[in-house]
Order: structure tokens, then C-alpha cells, then sequence
């Protein structure tokens, strides 16, 4: 789609920013087909997923907020419960990508139901606003007079609604730039006029002060309508949106994202880069720049993911994420795939592309359950764990809202062009068609079963092009083999980078890009001693039983998305044995159909000998070990085993968990209710914490009724005057403060009789005499 301003706005930009910009363009959806493959099969199973949900039922929120009434009951989980209405607009987002890629009946009839219904739910508001939050008009009305008070995951007791509303904003831009419906333009500029009426009489720092609690990429999308429209007004509402407290450390290169909630960081950097394109803004450019380069180059494990219970962990620490349940979180790969796709249009570096084909193939696509459906919220990386995979009538999740739009854009980066060159960036089955120059290309291949991808050209008439071909980081120098019909091409260029081939093309010509592959050893970033397997671009993973996986596919309570059954303990974790070249020596192709390898002669203890390693997106509903503990010498690995099972032993020793809060953490709090007045957040040496000068309070779940105590952990032996009350009941503890090894101070209480047989008990902290609470790191319900 070529608007004449989005053209003249991006050469501007590219002339003033001076970045090596090469303004390379992504094909429109429609020119890029997929075939028969993984990414295809995933394509058609997410389709069926979208088709599954109710529109009316998305709908409900946005209704009963405009005052009219729902057509049908709100969707529960998320939808019902705070977050009312956000998962329609990332289902107005899928309904558009694949709206310009299968022209389907059923996905058109339900796209122009959406807006016909947002359009009489903005007409019967009358201000432009659309939105299912929960009390839209006391809220929005307070914040309007200045009435500001924000959390990070809060916003004047409402959660996140500026995120939540960031979703439709999304959901309309993609209505116009896929489908080019008009009547979406009109709703999104509708939306963005309410939006700067809201905020006219706001100084800057009011602003500042709306953007500490969650707000999505609202920056890039106001970026989009200036685009759009032409308009500067909206540039400055962009450049307003802009979060200081993000942008001012990176534009200082300063990586000071250590224990920040992460996907609440990437889609402000979207914006930092949209805008920098529209406004040739070198600051915000670096900045993108930045951040991506910190986040891939440290922060990232070897699927392509980041994160541990959805926070940024240490770069020098990544136990936390062997260690929890809770790891990588899909959004965050989808937002990190946006990025790096914008980086790449501007600048042409091979990095992002592989990046984004690392992402791609070991984590995205392991998202979604590829014959059922259903979409993957966290993809622990402890050895032995599981995933839980969404339902449509169940599971409204963030990651189910991404996980709507993911499977759709597979064919969004294979190839690019500039006006004189085709760039092919992945090597996935697929055809593209040129229209300007009536070229087609199609590609055929099988990898990683096979080495090789095989290109036929089709045109009307011979042609002089130049084709770029990647050449991927993980072949070898020198091994990579072009043979065009027939005869072998010299090809002078590294791993990393692209190599052209210009020639006078006919119909007919065939190209073969032989791409070997071989075994990688890949640490954890922090170079400890856990390791994964990389076989060309895929992620190798062990296949480790489907025995004890609770809850495989997600009921509707708040914790739903958690794979929060059994762990198979760290000490009984498989082991490589050797050194990385013994490793990778010992490792064996198994000659049966599909890719897998065995490591028998490198795995310890013996049981686990016959494990075999197949790529990760090919293991579904299973256990699995994507990186595994290393030693020189079983005598190490012995001492390492014994070494935790000590911990684990002093870890049961305390009790056994029935529910647990990290204080401070978006999710956990959200999913306990938390309720606040005068409360704030921090976080010390990565660990966050709440507390208060007036009170917080957190809803525990005593499911099985066996709770009897609640262990409270407070830090920096801050011993403040505050109360704990159960039920609004006052609560006595069970001893004095005792500290901890790690320095952290513990105080333990015991619920009351009456209580006990309570399945939601309701902890409150509450300051007193003038003072504020402790620093609460962690709440944790356990029994005897």
C-alpha cells in the first residue's frame, strides 16, 4: 500500500536521520504466499482460532460502557475482570492481516461487523472514545481534571486501562493499513481527537505521570495518524506519549532495565523508533538502536525469548530463569519481532533478520499447539517443564491477544526489495510476486530436515534483477553453495551478511542455496553452566514424557495461563557430560523420519541415555529440556546434584507453598486483586517489592483449605510500623522478625481458626501512626 505522505514523511526521515539508510520495503501481505510447511499448517489453525470467538461476545465491555446494551455475555479470565475489551482489538488486528492474505468470507463478514459495531458505540459516546474499561467515564473523567494517580499496573484503580485501550487503537490502524477501510481511518482519528481533548489542559509532567502505569505503544500508534493524516498535531501527541524515565537512560546508552516489567519497555520502544522515522529523529533512532542491540545481545536466551515472570532479570544472573515455572513471555518475542522488523527497513543489517528468524522459528511458532490450537503465555526453559496452552472460551490473556496476530504474519520478512533489488531474508517455503516488475520467485524447502533451498523464477518477459540472498550466521565460512541451473555460482561473502547475484533473468531459471548445517553448544548469557543445542536456525530440545502436566490446557481462573503443576527437581535434571567439543562429537543423527539427534554417550545420569533431541517447535503438549546442566566429569556433576539437592531439601524444609505474591510484579499482583491507596513499587538488586504510607492488600487462594500460616518477607531490615490484617481482621505473629540468609527479614502468621476453612483469604498491610509499611518482597500462603 503506498500512500503519497507516508512516502514523502519517510524520505524526509531518511535524509535527516542519517543512519545508512538503505529504505528497504516489506512486500504488501498479499504478494507473499506461504506453502505447505509449518508455518503454513500454523497459519490455518490460528484462522480457525479467530473463527472460534464471538465478536459480540469481544464487544460486550465496549457496549455496556457506551451505555447500550451487549448483544451477548463478556468472555471471562482477563475480559471480566479488569481488562474488559482488550482482546478485541488485537482481534481486530488478526481479522485485517488475514483479511490481506486469504480474502476469506467469514473474516470479512466478521471485520465489517466490528466496525459497524464500534462505530455506533463512538457515535452513541460522542466524544470519539471506544473502550470496554471498566468505569470508562469516572476514570477518564478524573484524569482529564488532572486527577492523576498511577502504578505501574494501575491507573487511578483501574488496571492498565491506557494499555487496554492502546489494543484498540492498534486494532483500527491495522483495520486501515491491511484492509484499507476507510471507515477505520475515520474511527482512529476519531479516537486520537478524543484523545487530545483528554489531555489538552495536561502539563508534561502530568503526562509523565500517566505514562508510569502501563500504556502499550500508545506513542507509535499517534506516530501512525500523523502519518496517516499528514497532521502535526498528532506528531506532538507521539512525542508527549514518549516515556522519559525509559528513553533519557538509552538515549544515554545506559541499559537500567534490570528488573523492569519488559513488555511494558518494548512497545514504547516501537514508538521511539516510528517516531524517529516520521520526524528523521536521530535521538529516538539511537535509542531503538539501543535497546534492541542490549536486549538481544544480553538480555535473550537462545529461543529468542527474555524474561522470568515477565520482568528483565540480571544480565550477569539468568538462575531465575532455570529455576521458575514463569519464563519467557510470548509478547515480548512478538513485540521484539516489530522492532526488529522496523530496524531492519531502515537500515538493512542482517543482525535483525537473524534475530528475528531465531525468535521466529524456537519460540513463535512453539506457541500455538499446532493441531488444536490454543496460544502459550510463558515457555519455561526449566529442564523437564511444560507449557499450557489457551481455549477460546476460557483464556483472554495478553499472550492470547499477540498469539492472535503472531501466526498470521509468518510471511511478513521472508523476502524485501528496494527499487532495484529482491532481498531474500528466511528460508521458508513460500512464493512472492513482484508486481511492478512481474517477477515471481518461488521457494521450496524443507529446512532443517534438509540443507537446501531451491528457488524458481517465473516473469513474462528476461529482466535484469538483482537478487540478495542472506547468507545465515549459523553456515559456515565458505560452505555455503549457489548452483543456478545447473551450474555452480562463486559466492565471495561471510556468514552474516548478503551476497547479490545480478543477471539477465528468464522464465524458468532455478536456483539451489545450499545451506549446511551443524551442531552448536549455546550457553546461557550469563555463561553458566547450563547449555542448549542449535541445529542451523532451530533450537534442539529433549522430549522428557507427558506425565504430570496439570491444567495442559487452560481453565478460566486468573492463573490459568501458569504451568504451576509438578517440577521435576533441578537435581534430577539430565546433564551434559564433557567438554563442548566432546559434546557436540558424541552427538548422533538418528537415521528415522524427521530430524532428531541422540546424546547418549554425553548424558548423565544413565536413565536418561535414551533422550532424544528433536527441534523445539516439534515437540507439543509434552515435557521438555531446552537447556540442561554441564560439567567436565560426572565426579562434577555428582557434587553439582548433591549441591541442590541440599537446597531443595532446606527450601521443603520451610514449608510447602499453596499460593505465593511477589509483591511489586504486574501478573501476580493482578492475579491476586491487589488493591491499593497510597501505595507505591521499587525494586532493590532486581528483587521487587510494594509498600505504602496508607495500605495495600492481595487476595489469596486457599484452595484445598490446608493453609494454616502466611510467611511474609519484608527487605533492608526495615522493621516499619505497620499492621497486617486478615479479613480487615488484625493478625498476630508467630515469632519476631528472623532474617534470612539472605539478608531478607521473615516474620511468619498463623491464620485463624475461622479463617481456615476460607478458599479466598484477604491479606492487607496498613501503615500506621504517620509511618509506611515495610518493603514487601513476597507474601506466601503455606501448610505444615
Amino acid at each position: 500500500m503506498n500512500y503519497f505522505f507516508f512516502g514523502m514523511v519517510l524520505l524526509q526521515a531518511l535524509m535527516v536521520t542519517g543512519q545508512n539508510n538503505i529504505g528497504v520495503s516489506s512486500f504488501e501481505p498479499e504478494q507473499v504466499s506461504l506453502l505447505e510447511g509449518p508455518f503454513k499448517n500454523a497459519k490455518e489453525v490460528d484462522l480457525n482460532y479467530i473463527l472460534e470467538l464471538g465478536p459480540d461476545r469481544l464487544l460486550s465491555p465496549f457496549r455496556r460502557e457506551a451505555g447500550l446494551t451487549p448483544k451477548a455475555e463478556s468472555y471471562p479470565n482477563w475480559e471480566n475482570s479488569g481488562l474488559d475489551g482488550h482482546i478485541a482489538g488485537h482481534y481486530l488486528s488478526a481479522l485485517s492481516m488475514a483479511y490481506a492474505t486469504t480474502k476469506n468470507e467469514q473474516v470479512t463478514e466478521r471485520l465489517v461487523y466490528m466496525l459497524d459495531e464500534l462505530e455506533e458505540i463512538q457515535k452513541t459516546n460522542g466524544t470519539g472514545y471506544i473502550g470496554g474499561v471498566p468505569g470508562s467515564e469516572k476514570l477518564w473523567s478524573e484524569i482529564k481534571s488532572g486527577n492523576i494517580k498511577a502504578g505501574n499496573f494501575d491507573l487511578n484503580g483501574s488496571w492498565v486501562p491506557l494499555y487496554n485501550i492502546h489494543k484498540t487503537y492498534a486494532g483500527l490502524r491495522d483495520a486501515w493499513i491491511y484492509a484499507e477501510n476507510k471507515r477505520a481511518k475515520e474511527l482512529l482519528i476519531n479516537f486520537t481527537d478524543w484523545m487530545l481533548n483528554l489531555t489538552q489542559n495536561l502539563s508534561n509532567a502530568d503526562i509523565q505521570e500517566l505514562l508510569i502505569s502501563e500504556h502499550g505503544g500508545l506513542n507509535e500508534v499517534f506516530a501512525d495518524v500523523a502519518k496517516i493524516t499528514g497532521e502535526e498535531k498528532y506528531l506532538k501527541l507521539a512525542y508527549k506519549f514518549s516515556h522519559h524515565a525509559i528513553l533519557d537512560p538509552l538515549v544515554a546508552r545506559n541499559d537500567e532495565l534490570t528488573g523492569m516489567h519488559a513488555n511494558t519497555q518494548i512497545p514504547k520502544v516501537i514508538g521511539f523508533k516510528n517516531i524517529a522515522t516520521v520526524a528523521g529523529d536521530k535521538e529516538y533512532a539511537d535509542a531503538a538502536n539501543f535497546f534492541w542491540e542490549t536486549v538481544v545481545n544480553n538480555r535473550t536466551v537462545v529461543t529468542g525469548g527474555n524474561s522470568v515472570r515477565e520482568h528483565f532479570n540480571p544480565v550477569n544472573d539468568f538462575s531465575s530463569i532455570i529455576e521458575s515455572e514463569q519464563g519467557p513471555e510470548t509478547c515480548n518475542t512478538y513485540n521484539m519481532l516489530r522492532l526488529s522488523k522496523m530496524l531492519f527497513e531502515t537500515q538493512g543489517k542482517e543482525a535483525f533478520i537473524d534475530y528475528y528468524e531465531q525468535a521466529l522459528y524456537n519460540h513463535i511458532l512453539t506457541t500455538q499447539h499446532p493441531e488444536k490450537g490454543g496460544f502459550v503465555y510463558f515457555t519455561p526453559m526449566r529442564p523437564g517443564h511444560y507449557r499450557v496452552y489457551s481455549q477460546p472460551e476460557t483464556s483472554f490473556w495478553c499472550c492470547v491477544g499477540s498469539g492472535l496476530e503472531n501466526h498470521l504474519k509468518y510471511n511478513e520478512l521472508i523476502y524485501s526489495h528496494t527499487k532495484e533489488e529482491l532481498y531474500v531474508n528466511l528460508y521458508i517455503p513460500s512464493e512472492v510476486y513482484w508486481e511492478e516488475n512481474d517477477f515471481r520467485l518461488k521457494q521450496s524447502t524443507k529446512i532443517p530436515e534438509e540443507e537446501s533451498s531451491n528457488f524458481v523464477i517465473e516473469t513474462s518477459a528476461p529482466q535484469k534483477l538483482k537478487l540478495k540472498f542472506r547468507y545465515p550466521s549459523w553456515v559456515k565460512e565458505n560452505a555455503l553453495q549457489v548452483v543456478i541451473n545447473g551450474e555452480k555460482e562463486v559466492i565471495k561473502a561471510k556468514p552474516g551478511t548478503y551476497f547479490s547475484i545480478e543477471r539477465n533473468w528468464k522464465n524458468g531459471d532455478k536456483i539451489e542455496v545450499k545451506l549446511p548445517m551443524h551442531i552448536q553448544l549455546v550457553n546461557l548469557p550469563d555463561d553458566k553452566n547450563y547449555a542448549a543445542l542449535k541445529y542451523g536456525p532451530v533450537v534442539l530440545a529433549a522430549e522428557m514424557g507427558l506425565e504430570n502436566q496439570e491444567e495442559l490446557f487452560a481453565d478460566e481462573s486468573r492463573g490459568g495461563h501458569i504451568a504451576d503443576g509438578w517440577k521435576l527437581p533441578l537435581s534430577e535434571s539430565p546433564y551434559f557430560i564433557g567438554s563442548e567439543k566432546q559434546i557436540i562429537g558424541e552427538l548422533k543423527k538418528l537415521n528415522e523420519e524427521g530430524l532428531a539427534f541422540s546424546a547418549a554417550n554425553v548424558l548423565f545420569p544413565k536413565e536418561y541415555e535414551g533422550l532424544k533431541f528433536v527441534p523445539f517447535y516439534q515437540i507439543v503438549a509434552s515435557r521438555y529440556a531446552v537447556y540442561l546442566p554441564y560439567a567436565k566429569t560426572k565426579k562434577a556433576a555428582l557434587q553439582d546434584k548433591v549441591e541442590k539437592q541440599r537446597a531443595e531439601r532446606e527450601a521443603s524444609l520451610k514449608g510447602e507453598t499453596i499460593d505465593v505474591i511477589f509483591a511489586g510484579e504486574q501478573q501476580p499482583e493482578s492475579d491476586h486483586f491487589i488493591k491499593t491507596n497510597n501505595a507505591y513499587t521499587g525494586n532493590t538488586d532486581g528483587l521487587h517489592w510494594r509498600a505504602a504510607t496508607g495500605w495495600f492488600s492481595y487476595q489469596l487462594n486457599n484452595t484445598d483449605l490446608k493453609g494454616n500460616r502466611i510467611k511474609v518477607l519484608i527487605g533492608e531490615n526495615n522493621k516499619s510500623n505497620f499492621e497486617v490484617l486478615l479479613n480487615n481482621e488484625l493478625v498476630n505473629s508467630l515469632a519476631n522478625w528472623s532474617e534470612t540468609k539472605d539478608g531478607v527479614l521473615e516474620k511468619i502468621y498463623e491464620i485463624p481458626e475461622d479463617l481456615k476453612d476460607s478458599e479466598k483469604i484477604i491479606i492487607k498491610f496498613k501503615a500506621q501512626n504517620d509511618s509506611e509499611t515495610a518493603k514487601v518482597y513476597e507474601v506466601r500462603l503455606i501448610k505444615d
